[in-house]
């Protein structure tokens, strides 16, 4: 008989919110299954409710999971680096996330959907402002500048929810070409 290792609460807490990264990615606060996030995380779905209370507030720990994420591979893209070159950085890793693993991303899109709910928009606006404080200190540059960088990216998660890395029509094409430049 084989003996499964016992796992706290954090550990089946990270389980849960990573399967559920993936399929309110996928399908949304209102059609993300919690019992197809429960059998991803290999437990019950009455542990998931255990855990984090309702659907509601699972959905909103992922965002501020997918937030952090994002701000951390922000923080890695330019470590030791300013301006302009940090900037680069970040938009390459970005690139580099969308092209590999757009996960991210679609949950993001997700949570900009979500956010008619006020309380899921204040998770939301805290996380994204996270985002831009971030480029703001690292790279100083103008306001202008920051938000056409915010902008650019934007537009790669939209991209990224329509699936045109692989699009052969030719619009889709120039729009990512414009993207690559001046990441």
């Amino acid at each position: 008989m084989a003996v499964s290792e016992r796992k706290s609460a954090t550990e089946r807490r990270d389980e849960i919110l990573e399967a559920a990264l993936v399929e309110f990615a996928a399908h949304g606060l209102d059609g993300g299954s919690t019992e197809a996030i429960a059998r991803a995380a290999g437990i019950s779905q009455p542990y998931v409710f255990r855990l984090f209370g309702t659907k509601k507030q699972l959905f909103i720990a992922t965002v501020e999971r997918c937030m952090r994420g994002t701000l951390d591979m922000f923080h890695t893209a330019s470590a030791g680096l300013k301006g302009e070159d940090a900037l680069h950085a970040i938009g390459e890793a970005y690139v580099e996330r969308l092209a590999s693993d757009p996960t991210y991303l679609h949950s993001q899109m997700q949570a900009y959907a979500a956010s008619g709910d006020p309380e899921i928009r204040e998770v939301v606006r805290r996380g994204y402002g996270e985002l831009v404080d971030y480029v703001e200190r690292v790279s100083g540059v103008p306001a202008d500048r920051v938000a056409h960088f915010f902008a650019k990216g934007m537009l790669l998660n939209v991209i990224a929810s329509m699936d045109l890395l692989q699009a052969e029509e030719g619009w889709a094409q120039r729009l990512i070409d414009g993207c690559r430049k001046d990441v």
